[in-house]
């Protein structure tokens, strides 16, 4: 089944305008049992304390925020960022409370010269190579940084793929094949000194607070095709950049913290994995014992950041997965995990996402339910504080984007055509699904103990999966539900807090709505549908 809603505009008007077709996808038969279910939520039993759900400007605001008309570019971030409800009490968009900045490496100013083919995955570079700034570059960027910050959003992250070109062995934004960080020898405490510029000269600028800066990405991979700014890192230089990177942080009084990590896949978190001295990152980082520990270090993040790719499927690795991510974790006492980078590119089948992998773009129910799936466990089994979509916006053909970019002159927008000064912006199921989670989970909030009648994890990620959540100073309980199978659930609350009325309030994501307000249940009668996210909404007397 899929639904795609487009958003038009023509000259200085806007029009919104909704359409659906269906084409049933098979999805594995959701197990019976108890009929009448029961939920319980134990307020008084609490896990992490949730940091923010966020998504990156890479690469694409670079062209939206500097060419499309105004009125687009408002409406698109709206959608993303707005914390406010229209007239009927629905959520304007999903609220996204972090922002993650990309500081680019240069690979635009260089054009085809840069290697990279597709100019939409180039970024501009704020320093040349003579060592002086233009503060006025990534201006796309930085629209959609202030939009950021006048919407609400409270938490930037800057993150950094390389280093400057001018920096580098090979004077690329990617890496040679090599196992080792593209930079030439003595140029890192520059590219330190860069990054701390940029952030310092941005938040001047632009009257935004970085709270954290990641200065690596995926450094297990070699970055060697061409296809984006990227570089391998080796743990011992990982250690030696964010030990630089502290001192200028500290030196200059600045409240960013160093969020370390960005694995392309969890397990090199938590586990050895081969012999490139890239992966059992928790323990090389934070064990006080280890040569490379960065924990006594000033302005680090008690943290470990890590993408969810190729950790998903099948569905008991999923769950195994995170579960010794958390065991790992657990180790040491504060110690926090992001999850911070994923759209869908493995390949379960078609019963659960559309072509069975990341290719062609799907605006339905089917690949929100997928991803909705996976937050969930994030959640639930690796006690994820925060919840990172890769790219806000998209124009490939591809599930890689919230929002999706086109010319409109392709039917369904299946191909993205020429929208570099101007085009269509396609909201997704996947992007209201998130904002699910992104509008009413929002930082502060702790995530509760949940019991049900299901006590099989198997069972429950192939039907519903219940989280919850409260926010003590506002005197608010939270209950996202994913009901990935075909049949409508109910089921009756129990919790340890009184509820207003003893009603919570609905908000629907599925084939037909868009995180849209219901009417009031009894907590006795919750009504979950089938393929469908809902978020139940309570205030605690």
């Amino acid at each position: 089944m899929n639904h795609k809603n487009y958003m038009y505009v023509w000259g200085l008007g806007a029009l919104f305008a909704l359409s659906s077709c269906s084409s049933e996808l098979d999805i594995p038969e959701a197990p019976v049992y108890n009929r009448e279910r029961s939920l319980t939520v134990t307020l008084n039993q609490e896990f992490q304390t949730i940091d923010g759900f966020g998504a990156s400007d890479a690469w694409r605001c670079q062209m939206v925020g500097r060419y499309w008309p105004e009125e687009k570019k408002n409406a698109i971030a709206d959608w993303l960022f707005s914390h406010e409800f229209d007239e009927n009490g629905n959520p304007k968009g999903i609220g996204l409370s972090m922002w993650r900045f990309y500081i680019g490496s240069g690979s635009m100013e260089q054009g085809a010269e840069s290697g990279i083919a597709d100019e939409w995955r180039r970024a501009e570079c704020f320093q040349s190579a003579d060592g002086t700034y233009d503060w006025e570059k990534q201006a796309g960027q930085r629209w959609f940084l202030r939009a950021a910050r006048d919407r609400g959003v409270g938490r930037f992250l800057a993150f950094s793929l390389s280093a400057p070109v001018h920096m580098s062995l090979n004077g690329k934004g990617f890496s040679t094949p090599e196992q080792r960080m593209n930079i030439q020898e003595g140029k890192m405490p520059a590219y330190a000194d860069f990054l701390v510029d940029c952030i310092e000269n941005l938040q001047k600028k632009e009257g935004v607070t970085f709270n954290y800066l990641s200065p690596v990405n995926e450094p297990q991979w070699d970055w060697s095709s061409g296809s984006q700014e990227g570089t391998p890192v080796t743990n011992e230089e990982m250690h030696q950049f964010v030990t630089l990177l502290s001192e200028r942080l500290s030196q200059r009084g600045l409240s960013t913290t160093i969020a370390l990590g960005e694995a392309g896949s969890i397990n090199y978190l938590y586990q050895d994995v081969n012999a490139e001295n890239r992966d059992n990152q928790i323990e090389a980082f934070w064990n006080p014992s280890s040569s490379l520990s960065i924990a006594s270090l000033p302005n680090v993040e008690k943290v470990m950041t890590g993408h969810s790719y190729w950790s998903v499927w099948p569905l008991e690795d999923m769950i195994s997965h995170r579960r010794n991510l958390s065991t790992k974790i657990g180790t040491y006492s504060g110690l926090k995990y992001w999850q911070t980078e994923y759209c869908p590119m493995e390949s379960p089948g078609t019963s659960e996402v559309p072509n069975g992998d990341g290719n062609v773009r799907d605006l339905g129910m089917q690949t929100a339910l997928y991803v909705a799936r996976i937050i969930h466990h994030d959640l639930t089994y690796a006690n994820a504080s925060s919840w990172q979509w890769w790219t806000a916006l998209t124009r490939a053909n591809y599930k890689d984007g919230l929002i999706y970019l086109d010319d409109g002159n392709s039917e369904g927008g299946q191909s993205a055509g020429y929208c570099k000064e101007d085009g269509y912006a396609r909201d997704s199921k996947l992007m209201w699904a998130f904002g699910n989670y992104s509008f009413f989970v929002r930082p502060g909030m702790k995530r509760v103990a949940v019991t049900t009648d299901s006590s099989d994890p198997l069972n429950e990620a192939k039907d519903v999966m219940i989280s919850a959540y409260k926010d003590e100073a506002a005197g608010k309980l939270v209950i996202v539900a994913v009901n990935i199978g075909k049949v409508n659930r109910e089921y009756h609350l129990n919790t340890d807090c009184k509820l207003k009325n003893q009603t919570l309030v609905p908000y629907v994501t599925s084939e037909n709505s868009n995180l849209a307000k219901g009417t009031e249940m009894p907590v006795n009668e919750l009504s979950i549908p089938a393929r469908s996210v809902v978020t139940f909404v309570g205030e605690i007397e």
